[in-house]
This record gives structure tokens, sequence and C-alpha cells, in this order.
């Protein structure tokens, strides 16, 4: 590679960061001023409600601090997933800004995987792999959250049923489970407990919390939570049979983990397999596995190769992840 093309990717890179910088500065002080406006109408706007209708929690939905891309972001759905995917994950970042983190990680990848490569082909590998990371490791937040949550979760049940079982009303022991039982639990009841507090129906307060934590134990919680306020029924004996539904759940799960430990090791080894072999050759025999780099024919068939282990990888994982 020329060092004609280092120094354009590395001007491009630099002029691109130049120009968001000084768009931020400048677009800084309209932000504040539309953010004002927002708000002022936002409270004239609760100001002139009739008493009987709900009242609706404000809550900051920006996806990006510069106005303009906020904007055109607000028209694509997927971006609002997003938001929801960092929200979930626990990561205090915007969608648009994981974007620009997305594009910069693409971009930097890409430079380095065609200065050692070579070839255009893995300039645009590099690309796709550093755009996808920041978003693979939001995931791997998001479902390591859940998955605590998820061990918590029945905990924060029994402590929710000794509270209702003590005399307490259910809103306050929404309080005592936010101050009791660790996170993440903690923080996702204390947004439950803060949003009926602030005038939410309990109803939509919990439907709130089933979008927040889409798992299937949150909605077998507010489901019987729901049904107990609208038919009655002893709630602290409803939530014991909960917990232990729960309980249950976790050692089928387990033992399903225990039945298919063989496929995942066999995915271990078939996806490390192959970038094992092509370093131990580099290291043994580089004149034998350097055309795979350098002829045209290698470059085909890695990318093959890496598709055909990407295919892999989906089916192998959807055979052995087992819904219980």
């Amino acid at each position: 590679m020329s060092p004609a093309f280092l120094i354009s990717a590395l001007v491009f890179v630099l002029v691109s960061a130049g120009i968001f910088v000084a768009f931020r500065i400048f677009d800084k002080r309209s932000e504040r001023a539309r953010l004002l406006r927002d708000r002022l109408a936002a409270v004239q706007k609760a100001a002139e409600r009739v008493p009987s209708e709900e009242l609706a929690l404000l809550r900051d939905e920006m996806l990006s601090e510069i106005p303009a891309l906020d904007s055109l972001l607000r028209r694509s759905e997927r971006v609002g997933n997003l938001q929801t995917l960092l929200s979930q994950a626990d990561l205090d970042i915007r969608a648009g800004n994981m974007l620009l983190l997305c594009g910069g990680s693409g971009i930097v990848f890409a430079v380095i995987a065609f200065s050692v490569g070579g070839a255009i082909i893995f300039g645009w590998l590099g690309l796709l792999l550093g755009a996808f990371l920041p978003y693979s490791y939001a995931s791997y937040r998001r479902s390591k959250r859940f998955q605590k949550f998820e061990e918590l979760f029945p905990e924060a049940i029994d402590t929710l049923a000794r509270a209702v079982r003590a005399g307490h009303a259910f809103t306050t022991a929404l309080e005592l489970i936010a101050n009791e039982v660790a996170e993440p639990i903690a923080s996702e009841f204390r947004k439950l407990f803060e949003e009926q507090k602030f005038g939410l129906p309990v109803r939509d307060a919990l439907i709130n919390l089933t979008q927040r934590v889409p798992l299937v134990d949150v909605k077998f919680f507010v489901t019987a939570v729901m049904l107990q306020r609208e038919t009655g029924g002893n709630l602290a004996e409803i939530l014991d049979n909960l917990s232990y539904v729960i309980r249950e759940r976790f050692k089928i799960m387990r033992q399903v983990r225990v039945h298919t430990a063989q496929g995942r090791l066999t995915m271990v080894l078939l996806m490390s397999l192959p970038p094992v072999i092509v370093m131990v050759m580099l290291v043994m025999s580089p004149n034998f596995i350097r055309p795979l780099f350098t002829d045209p024919l290698g470059h085909t068939l890695v990318v093959a190769g890496i598709a055909l282990q990407t295919v892999g990888y989906f089916w192998i994982r959807k055979v052995i992840r087992i819904q219980v």
C-alpha cells in the first residue's frame, strides 16, 4: 500500500472529525434554545389539560444531541430500536452517537486491515467488522444485564410478597424493592415506582416495565399483578407461586445447558480452528499460506470461508438454543 493512501485516509478522518466538532459547537446554542422551547411547550400543554385526562411522564427521547441529526434519525424506526437497545444495556449514549462511533470504528478497522492485507477486500472486511463491534458490545451488555435481572428477579418477588404480607401497599412495596435489591432490579423498580408516583396509572407503569425488560418472567409478573388488581385475590400467595415457578424454570434451563454443552463446544472448536490453523501456518510455513492473501483466488476463498463460518455459527447457535 502506498504512503499516499495512508496520508489521504488520515486527512479524511481528521477533516471529518474537525467538521463534526465545529458543527456541534456552532449548533449548541440552537440546541439549548430548542430544548427550552420544548420544555415550555410541554409545561403549557400540561397546564391546559383537563383533570380527567391521564397524566404522562415527560421523557428525554432525543436520539442525538445535534438537533438536525436528531430530527433526521427520528424518521427511522430502526434507530429508535437501537436507542431502546442502548437503554436496556444501561449505556449512557444516544443512538446518533452510537452510529457515529460505529462509522468511526469501521473506518479505523478498514485502514488497518487494508494496511496489513494490501487488498481492497480486506479493507471492506475491516469496515464491516469495525462497524459491527460497538453494536456487538451493546448487545453483549444487554444480554448480561438481562441475565443478571433474571437471577435476582425471584428475590425481588419474594421481597414484594413479604412486604405485602406485612401490610404494606403494593406501591410502597415497590420502593422497598428499589432500596433493598441489587442492580439491575433496583433501577427498573425505581422507575416503576416513580412513574406511578408521578401520576401514571399502575397498569401503564407495569406495561412500561415489560417494554424496558422484555423477559418472560417479567411478563408473568405483570400479568399476575394486573389480574389480581382487577379480579382480587391474595397477592402474597400469587407472588409466592410465581417465584416458585421462576426458580423451577431456572432448574430446567440449567439442565438444558448441560445437555447442549457438546453442541456449544463443537461451535467453539469449529469457529476457532480455521484462524488457529492460518496463524500456525504463517509461523511454520509462510510461503505456503501467503498465496491465500496475495492471490485474487485466495481473496475469494477467504471471503467464502468467512461467510460459511458465519452461517455455521448462527446455524449451530439456533440448534443449541432451546426455549424454556
